[in-house]
């Protein structure tokens, strides 16, 4: 897990809090939106919304955003907590006038393309690799 590190656990009880000071850099510059899932003090997810990255198969200004770092924590996952999230997000940016929402998922998480499809990122940007490996570009229309 990519995002291991940042939930609290007994080898890292701050791990969470780390992740916040990294969270609010980011967002402090702007180009970013960071939404945290959260129930009886448990953090269960996160996505975030980059407005501008400079690649417009991600990003135009005004018209299309980004859903990055999109992660529910293992124990979490396949309660609906995902698509929640997604759901939220994506209305978070209909609301704010974007027309569409971009997303990279690596073509080996099958289970992370399986959801992003049941949620409407059926149209293929392209596919791609990077030094992460090879993945494919989704967009969803809003």
């Amino acid at each position: 897990d990519k995002i291991r590190g940042i939930w609290p656990s007994p080898r890292n009880p701050k791990g969470f809090e780390k992740q916040m000071m990294i969270w609010r850099q980011l967002m402090n510059k702007g180009t970013r939106i960071i939404f945290v899932c959260r129930h009886e003090g448990r953090y269960l997810g996160e996505a975030a919304l980059i407005f501008d990255n400079g690649d417009p198969d991600y990003t135009i200004q005004g018209r299309r955003i980004c859903l990055s770092e999109m992660t529910v924590h293992k124990e979490e996952r396949n309660k609906g907590i995902g698509a929640a999230l997604i759901d939220h997000v994506c209305a978070y940016a209909a609301d704010r006038g974007y027309a569409e929402m971009s997303l990279g998922v690596d073509l080996d998480n099958v289970p992370a393309r399986h959801l992003y499809t049941k949620m409407g990122f059926t149209h293929v940007i392209r596919e791609d690799e990077d030094e992460g490996g090879k993945y494919v570009k989704l967009l969803k229309v809003l």
